[in-house]
Parts: structure tokens; sequence; C-alpha cells
């Protein structure tokens, strides 16, 4: 079985060492790779719906009808000419210049970089949304270096897996430029995990969704993910809209949703200015609203914003002399609940600042609690963005909530419920991101939700225990050293390989098993109970009292500490004596530095 997060770190890695020895930025690099990826997606999909089309193929005179583009549109599919197939890129000669190649008006092309703009051409002239999108710009790139490129996403391993591994492979690769490329207006990418737990949550299955700062299209991709696994299809169920301002991040944003088999209608540049815009004209008309926006915001011109509409609950703070907006938080908050239909839901990631603001803020708060529309309160904590080390929350609208929790919003607090990524970089498994839903669920009195899970689990891990797969990996691990000790020269590499492949195997059981109990504990089979220092639904009364703040820490309290079985007391004498030794050390080693010192003079 071909591991997946492996071939994803394998083409990375490869690809970034061509990077470095180019000499090239990030910036430059960004674009025209992930379109190198999106164009081995369109072939992989062109090679697999042409032999379903052959497959039933007429023949006339003895030859078989040739196929048309008309025949991949029927299938949702980009037709490509020759010239734009990645088989015939790779298989290009060496020398371009002396193999005769033309455009279709006779353009001369010269080097593999004008070739590979050709195709981009190419593709862009079968597809409407792709139009203008691709990037031209690979002539900037040295054949042997492009050569090298085309060839690393050759890989047949790719075919092999199927599904929509390049899909994930784009986004991966879209995490690891978003660490080197931030975009001057804000964060393009929007982790993996927050956008799986707004999805999550909102529980999308068909209708209009928008995103008002899509960025590189994460809000979309993860959408269409959850409505397919649910047995649908996401182009006939979904319709998808997006505004983002920076086009940069908006050709991003379509090439992964081509990249996903996703259509969508998105706007950039100015016009797409959602303070100033609602360009698709879809006030009350969403059933999903899906964002991460740029925080903190300023300067946003109040009158214009007034004009533009979507302010249900009035305008925030204004500046009486320069009568600009300061922070334009609460402007994205009430663009969010605007834009709901009378049963629509939306999720957001906002500053952590915006659950308890004041003055204008806390007004307009006020408003929307006692619209009963506020749901799920959900707050992050440090190192979820690639280029922010800042904590966030979530936030939820359902304006379909059930009666009995029309004046109740739940509160999580999951700022200590994350996995450690490094050391600048956490993140939700699938298991924790699956625990933190299961608590919405029996909020919502989702019962066969959080039963459906707990078979997911048992599926997984049969009568396997943390103490059990504890056992197995510690018995895997000395194994493992006396293998790698006792293996010759020549197998010693394959040895460690395996063993790690195993090891990493137990590591995830052990994992999954402490999931488990992590959430059985707390909500055995299927109760909803309030968690000291995770959760608690709290009524609107008790959001009152509390100044209508949404901070869910002012509600879920502190958990009490763990006792680790350290007398702190002999502990700390510990750590006393070892800076006096370190201390003693360091005045020896001075005085030594000294009197070598006075030998020199």
């Amino acid at each position: 079985m071909t591991n997946i997060k492996k071939l994803e770190a394998e083409l990375w890695e490869s690809a970034d060492l061509l990077r470095q020895g180019s000499k090239l930025t990030s910036s430059q690099y960004c674009m025209p790779v992930l379109a190198l990826l999106f164009l081995r997606y369109a072939y992989s999909r062109f090679k697999m719906v042409e032999a379903e089309i052959l497959q039933n193929r007429p023949s006339r005179g003895g030859r078989m009808m040739p196929v048309e583009p008309s025949d991949f549109a029927a299938k949702s599919a980009l037709y490509l000419p020759r010239e734009a197939q990645y088989d015939y890129l790779v298989n290009l000669p060496e020398n371009i210049a002396d193999a005769g190649l033309k455009t279709k008006d006779g353009q001369d092309i010269n080097s593999l970089g004008e070739a590979v703009n050709y195709a981009m051409q190419l593709v862009e002239s079968q597809s409407e949304q792709l139009t203008g999108i691709l990037p031209k710009s690979y002539t900037m790139f040295a054949d042997d270096l492009l050569s090298d490129l085309l060839r690393i996403f050759n890989n047949k391993t790719i075919d092999e897996v199927g599904g929509d591994v390049i899909g994930r492979i784009y986004e991966y690769f879209l995490s690891k430029f978003a660490k080197a490329v931030a975009s001057d207006d804000g964060v393009f990418f929007t982790p993996k995990s927050l956008v799986k737990m707004l999805v999550n949550v909102l529980e999308p299955t068909s209708g209009i969704m928008l995103d008002p700062a899509c960025g590189s299209g994460g809000m979309f991709v993860q959408t269409g993910d959850f409505v397919n696994h649910a047995g649908l299809n996401a182009n006939t169920q979904m319709t998808f809209y997006g505004q983002e301002k920076v086009e940069y991040n908006a050709q991003l944003c379509l090439m992964n949703m081509a990249v996903h088999g996703l259509n969508g209608k998105i706007v950039s540049g100015d016009e797409a200015n959602s303070f100033y815009h609602d360009t698709h004209n879809l006030e009350g008309k969403c059933d999903y609203v899906m964002a991460n926006p740029p925080f903190n915001v300023d300067k946003v011109k109040s009158e214009s914003a007034w004009a533009a509409g979507r302010l249900p609950f009035g305008l925030p703070g204004v500046n009486a002399k320069s009568k600009e907006i300061g922070n334009a938080n609460y402007l994205w908050i009430s663009y969010f609940y605007a834009y709901l239909n009378d049963h629509g839901r939306a999720g957001f990631v906002m500053a952590s600042s915006a659950t308890d603001s004041a003055n204008k803020d806390r007004d307009i708060r006020e408003k929307l609690v006692r619209t009963g529309d506020v749901d799920v309160m959900v707050s992050v904590g440090n190192n979820f963005f690639y280029t922010l080390s800042l904590p966030c929350s979530l936030w939820f609208f359902d304006k379909a909530k059930r009666a009995e929790n029309r004046d109740k919003v739940l509160f999580i607090d999951a700022r200590n419920y994350y996995t450690v990524v490094d050391r600048t970089l956490n993140e939700w498994t699938e298991w924790q991101l699956r625990n933190l839903q299961a608590i919405v669920h029996l909020y919502r009195g989702e019962t066969k939700k959080y039963q459906a899970l707990l078979n997911d689990y048992k599926q997984v891990l049969g009568d396997i225990t943390v103490a059990s797969a504890q056992a197995a990996l510690d018995k895997q691990k000395a194994e493992a050293k006396e293998a790698i000790a006792n293996a010759s020269r020549k197998d010693k590499k394959r040895i460690e390989a395996e063993m790690k492949a195993t090891e990493d195997a137990l590591e995830d059981t052990l994992e999954t098993a402490r999931q488990y109990e992590w959430l059985t504990e707390k909500f055995g089979e299927g109760v909803y109970k309030d968690v000291l220092g995770l959760c608690k639904i709290a009524t609107i009364q008790e959001i009152e009292e509390k100044n209508y703040s949404l901070t869910p820490g002012a509600y879920v309290g502190v958990a009490e500490a763990e006792d680790d079985g350290v007398d702190f007391h002999e502990r700390m004498n510990e750590i006393h004596a070892e800076l006096k030794r370190l201390n003693s050390e360091a005045n020896v080693l001075m005085d030594e530095i000294l009197k070598g010192w006075e030998e020199l003079k």
C-alpha cells in the first residue's frame, strides 16, 4: 500500500531542491509549480475519462471515431489537445529549437518553457473558469530545471493510488508554500484542520455556499469532499461563490477547485472587496457561509461600507474625525450573518479579541446573541496558522437551530486540545476533529452520530486499549533496536525502513486509543454534560450576565491540573542544586579564561 504522506513529502523535497538550485524565490516558484500539478491532474483525469469513452466508442469503416471535446464535457472533464497532454511535454526532445514545433497560429516554439506556456493556453481555451488564470511564465525556468520538474510530477505512483491524491498533493504544496509566501493582504492558506472543523460543524449537504474572502479555496475543497463523502455530487448539490480581493490568491483558488473537480464563480480584484461590494448579490440567499477573513483590518471607509449594506446590526465604531472604521472584525461578522437565508448556517475564523471587544462591538454582539442564532463558539490555541502564532476563535451561526437550543450557545475551549506538528505548528488530527464534532452532535441531540463515531473507533481498535497499544509499541521499539543492531550493512537501511513503518502504524493505533479514551471518559455512551475546562452550554441569560462575552473560557472554567506524581518542593530543591552546580562550573571556567588571558598579555 502506498504511503501518501511519504509520497507528498518526497515530491516536495525533490521540487524544493530544484528551486534552491535555480535561485528562484518561493513567490516566483509557487504558482508555476502548482499549475504543473494542476496539469498533471488534468492529464490523469483526461486519460481515465478517455478510457471510459473508448470502451463503447462506435467505429466507422473499421476505424474507431476519435474522441471530441464534447465527449469530455459530458463527463465534467477537460479535453486536452495533444500539445497540452502531460506525457507529450515530458517526452519532448532535449533540443526543442530543432524540433520544428509550432503553435496553431504558426508561431515557433523554441524552448520547453514556451511549450509549457502554450500547453497552458490550450487548457484555458477548454475552460471558461480557467481563462486567464494559468501562469505563462515558464520561460523564466531553464529548460533542464523545467524538464526535471515535469518528470518529478510524472511519478507513476500518483496514478496507481488514484482518487483525489493529486488534490491532496496540491494542498500539501500549498501549505508548504504558505510558510514562505505570505500574501500582503493576509494569509492565503487556511490550515486544513481549521477548515475541516468549520465544515464538520456546518455539515453542508446542498445549496448556495459563499466564501467572501476565499483565499486559495480551502473552504470549497473541504465542503466538496464532505458532500462527496456523503455519497452526493458536490457540483450538482452545491453552488460555490467566492470573492477574493487579491488576484494571485484567486488564481490559486480556481486551480485548487479545478484539481478537485469543482466548479465555482470566483471574482477577484477591486470589485471583490467585500467591505464595499456584495459582488454576487447574495444577501439573504446563502445556505452556508464559510470564511477566514483578514483580522483587525483598519481604515475602512464607513460611508462606503454603510452604502454597501449587509449590516443588520449597524456599523462598528467609527472615528469621528477620519470617518473610518478602526477595526473591521464586526463588519465581517455582520456580513456573514446577513448573507444567510432563513435556515442558513455560517462558520468562520475570527481573531480571539472579537469575542469580548467593547463599545460598538459589544452592542452588535448583544444583538447577535439575542437573535438566538449564535450556535457554537470554539477557542483555538496558538500556532494553528503557518505565518501567525496568535490564537483565534471559530464562530458558528445557525438560523434553523432546534427549538430547545434557541436560547443556548455551546462553548468549547479547545486551546489545550491539539497535536504538535513541530515547534511552530499545531493541528487537530482526524480523530480529534471528530471528537470535537461529537460534542456538537450531543449538544444538538444527534446521539446516533455519536454512536456511529464509537463504532468507527471500535472497528479500528477492536479490543485494543491505551495500555495494550503502549506495550505493543514498546516491544516493537526494543525488537527494532535489536534487529537494526544485528543487521548487515547491506540490509540495515531496508530493515530500518520496515521497522519505522511498523512503529508508525503502532504509534497511530496508540494515538487512536488515546482519543477514544479521551472521548468516552467524558461522554460515555452518548450523554452530553458540561466538562470543566472543555465545554459548557450557556443560556442567553448567562451570557447577558457576562456582558455578552462570547469567550469560551469565561464559561467552561479551568480544569484541575492532573497530579503528575512529582513532589513540588523536592523538585524545586533538585533544580536549585542543579543551578548551584552549573553556577560553580561557570565560575571555574571564567577563572580559567581570565588566567589564560593574563598569560597572553
